[in-house]
């Protein structure tokens, strides 16, 4: 008889099967001599394709939109008060009964308005200092001044426009108001503006002009154009026109060629309103 194959040849112990070793011996027996591929190989048409694991793909969380933070209680009462005001000597008497703001108690005077409510032109400015404070009358002090050489320069005064302040009342040490305070002075200030009905809105300084068209941007950005202004209360959107407050001209006297381009701006729409 022939001798005994590889195969015959193992360990008898290993009934299962046979160690690594002894299968490559039997593979070169039965003359294998290269590796076999994970697909087959097509030797026509070039080299096997190799295989890839396929990715797939994990839809991504989709982000719900941010709920809109909702008014504290104090805003919200002194919307209510304020648009419960038919007339501006009401809103004056609700804004003078009103103790929602802590500016109110550290403040010598309300400084309500100044100027013509007839004129369809109104200026709205951030809040008032300590000149203003005891006036009880907006733009009194060294901004007041500039204001009133920056309205002569353009050929009005005070009877040809209402002047009044997002904020009332004088915040201690002229410091900014807080946002709290902000959003409970606005309300009043957008009942003042509906109840008045301008043609035409300027918006001084940053607070102010953020307040009222609800912007994130800085003044720098928002001055120089018209822009819509959305007032509740009244049907059609307002032109309104940011422009530098008289303080920050004060404080920054490089921007006030920027400033009087604006000013010009202003005297030209009025000239153009007045043609129609």
């Amino acid at each position: 008889m022939g001798g005994l194959s590889v195969a015959q040849k193992q360990n008898p112990a290993d009934k299962d099967g046979m160690d690594a070793l002894t299968a490559l011996r039997l593979q070169i027996e039965w003359g294998a001599d290269e590796a076999l591929a994970d697909l087959p190989i097509d030797r026509l048409t070039g080299p096997a394709p190799v295989a890839r694991p396929v990715a797939v793909a994990v839809p991504r969380p989709v982000a719900a939109p941010a709920p809109k933070r909702a008014l504290p209680a104090p805003a919200l009462r002194a919307r209510e008060i304020a648009e419960a005001a038919n007339t501006t000597e009401e809103l004056r008497a609700a804004l003078a009964a009103f103790d929602g703001c802590a500016l109110k108690d550290t403040a010598t005077n309300l400084v309500f308005v100044d100027g013509n409510p007839a004129s369809g032109l109104m200026l709205v400015g951030e809040g008032p200092g300590a000149e203003e404070d005891r006036a009880g009358r907006p733009f009194v002090g060294a901004s007041g001044q500039l204001l009133d050489r920056m309205l002569a320069s353009i050929g009005i005064t005070r009877a040809d426009c209402l002047i009044t302040n997002l904020i009332p009342w004088r915040p201690p040490g002229n410091r900014n108001p807080t946002d709290a305070e902000t959003q409970v002075c606005l309300p009043f200030l957008l009942r003042h503006i509906a109840l008045v009905r301008p043609k035409r809105l300027v918006l001084l300084g940053a607070l102010s002009s953020k307040a009222v068209l609800g912007s994130t941007l800085g003044i720098t950005k928002m001055r120089g154009k018209w822009v819509p202004a959305t007032i509740p209360g009244l049907d059609a959107p307002l032109p309104a026109l940011p422009m530098l407050h008289p303080a920050y001209l004060l404080r920054t006297p490089s921007v006030k060629r920027d400033a009087w381009a604006d000013w010009l701006l202003l005297q030209r729409t009025i000239a153009e309103d007045r043609e129609k």
